[in-house]
């Protein structure tokens, strides 16, 4: 039979081997719950990890340059193309009319420019012949200055003449009024008397040949000045006519300066004309197609959004305290939603640096003072800031713009 005492020993004993495993069971529990939550803050550190993600491309709108109506429409809402492919066109010819015009404008003004060049040159000989009158008309009056000079001469040789001939007049009518009376007294001789009147007539004949002379040199003279004034004025007016003819030379340089407008009109109609063909800029897919074939195209009204497939980029918003373990350079793992299975290879590219602040913690940012909030929450959650990763040969049909994604940033490659 089992004493009571013994069978009451066994039990505290029992009861309190188990409480040595109960605690030894919760320190060790604790133990692991601290270095799990260790281990969870380290990988936590060192590979930053964030659920807050969506894929992102670059994307532009197709708009039209040049208006009309779409003869073709070569693609469709969500189709895939390559670059160079055509994606529609507009109704050129009015476009073509425009460039056969603006050829046609810089044709007529060339045929211009060589009609304007014959008449220039017409003129330009014009003014040739015009400055070989004047210089004719020149050489006229200096020949007309040196007749009247000669003529001057003239005169002054007949007025010296008329001089002399008039001082041996009157020497001879002195010396026949001298011999006259001497006759009478027998002093000189009828031979002396009469050679002394043949010689005061022939005296005075000479002096009426002076005179004759002197008035035909004076008019003469009176000629060649007359003659010395026609051609000053006909010189006068041969230079009116040159400079006339001079200043009636027509330039080139106003039909000249309308080429390069002509020019800018043919490169911007042909242009125009070019842009009625609406090619892909880049591999692409067609997203957001709200226009037919048919339509009216209107300039700078967009048709349907390119988006981008060459590039296609994560971004992910980590919380302020992991962006210093976050470095451009970095490899990171990413995770699509749609997939979760496959795993896609990025690259840190960049980190933001600027988000709007929060209206409850920094308030309102005015011209005047800021308006600080005078309530603050007893939670204060860390800022949020975007990183971009590139993603590796992502495929062409596996991402979508938008698409969510999970991000783990894994640290610097490994060179092997």
């Amino acid at each position: 039979m089992i004493d009571p005492e013994t069978d009451q020993s066994v039990r505290d004993e029992r009861i309190a081997k188990l409480r040595w495993y109960g605690r030894v069971f919760t320190a060790t529990m604790v133990l692991l719950a601290v270095v799990g939550l260790i281990v969870v803050y380290l990988v936590a550190a060192r590979h930053p990890q964030t659920d807050d993600a969506e894929i992102f491309a670059n994307y532009i709108g197709i708009a039209p340059v040049v208006e009309g109506p779409i003869l073709h429409l070569n693609v469709a809402d969500n189709q895939s193309v390559k670059q160079g492919d055509l994606l529609f066109q507009i109704d050129d010819r009015p476009y073509k009319y425009a460039v056969d015009h603006a050829v046609s404008e810089q044709a007529a003004l060339e045929g211009q420019i060589v009609d304007e060049e014959r008449r220039i040159q017409a003129e330009v000989h014009a003014v040739t012949a015009s400055g070989a009158a004047t210089r004719s008309a020149a050489a006229n009056v200096e020949r007309a200055q040196a007749s009247v000079h000669e003529a001057e001469a003239d005169v002054a040789h007949s007025e010296a003449a008329l001089d002399r001939s008039k001082t041996e007049w009157a020497y001879a009518q002195d010396n026949l009024h001298r011999v006259e009376p001497l006759l009478a007294k027998q002093y000189v001789t009828v031979d002396q008397v009469d050679q002394a009147r043949t010689t005061e007539q022939a005296s005075a004949q000479s002096v009426h040949e002076a005179e004759s002379q002197l008035a035909l040199n004076r008019a003469h003279l009176n000629s060649m000045l007359a003659a010395l004034a026609q051609a000053k004025a006909s010189a006068e007016q041969s230079t009116a006519e040159f400079h006339r003819s001079q200043s009636s030379v027509l330039t080139l340089d106003p039909l000249v300066a309308q080429r390069q407008g002509r020019a800018a009109a043919i490169a911007n109609a042909e242009y125009n004309y070019n842009q009625c063909r609406v090619y892909a800029p880049f591999d692409a897919r067609v997203t957001s197609l709200v226009i037919s074939q048919g339509a009216y195209a209107h300039i700078g009204q967009e048709i349907f959004t390119l988006i981008d497939t060459r590039v296609w980029w994560v971004l992910a918003n980590f919380r302020e305290t992991q962006l210093k373990h976050i470095q451009p350079g970095m490899i990171a793992d990413v995770y699509l939603m749609s997939d979760p299975g496959t795993r896609f290879t990025g690259v840190v590219e960049s980190t933001g640096y600027g988000v709007i602040p929060d209206p409850s913690i920094l308030g309102r940012v005015t011209s005047g003072l800021p308006d600080v909030q005078r309530t603050l929450s007893w939670v204060h959650l860390a800022s949020r800031y975007p990183v971009r990763i590139r993603i590796q040969l992502p495929p062409s049909d596996a991402v979508r713009l938008g698409e969510s994604a999970v991000v783990v940033v894994r640290g610097y490659e490994r060179k092997p």
